[in-house]
């Protein structure tokens, strides 16, 4: 479905950052960065152009194609991993920063996903994470229609035990992303950092 989907001759979600990745991005410590379900690559390159090193991974080839392009129209230099995030191994206290905009996977896996995450942190790492809540499903502006793969709070901070949450809100905000992220959404917005070792 993905590869059909960033098939299209144009970026599908834009060209630009996402929101509250463009407001909130210094909250990730400098250094390396892993973009989860990258897509077409644009808040990879947006955060190459501030000066981290980034590896975006996605299951779809056709969109990482199209974030090399970005990149190397802006550039800037991105890694790229083809992957399901089913199998992909995020490592161990390896990332100074986690991303996920918009990544939606349904509860089980996103469950085993984010504890991998929370472990793939170096201490005093950061999760940057928004996606749409179970409220988005009222609204006709993009994302599932599966009620299992949209986010509450109860569930994030079940899912994400181990990280202090320093930004933690549900909103409904303009979403304004390409084509198929387009008008009022409700939304789920996420800072976590791990603690620092003792």
């Amino acid at each position: 479905m993905w590869n059909q989907r960033f098939a299209a001759d144009h970026y599908i979600y834009g060209t630009e950052p996402n929101d509250f990745l463009r407001h909130h991005f210094q909250a990730i410590p400098k250094g390396h960065v892993l973009c989860l379900a990258e897509g077409e690559g644009r808040n990879a390159v947006f955060l190459a152009q501030q000066g981290y090193q980034v590896t975006a991974v996605d299951s779809s080839d056709v969109g990482l194609e199209k974030a090399r392009n970005l990149a190397a129209e802006r550039n800037v230099s991105i890694t790229t991993i083809h992957a399901d995030l089913a199998d992909f191994d995020l490592g161990t206290a390896r990332w100074d920063g986690i991303v996920s905009i918009f990544g939606h996977l349904p509860s089980q896996l996103r469950g085993k996903v984010y504890q991998q995450a929370v472990n793939a942190l170096k201490p005093k790492g950061v999760l940057l994470l928004e996606g749409y809540a179970v409220a988005q499903l009222n609204n006709q502006t993009g994302g599932p229609k599966d009620e299992d793969m949209l986010l509450s709070i109860t569930a994030l901070q079940q899912e994400l035990h181990g990280l202090h949450f320093s930004h933690l809100e549900e909103l409904e905000r303009e979403v304004l992303e390409g084509t198929l992220h387009t008008g009022k959404a409700a939304v789920i917005q996420v800072i976590a950092h791990r603690p620092a070792a003792n």
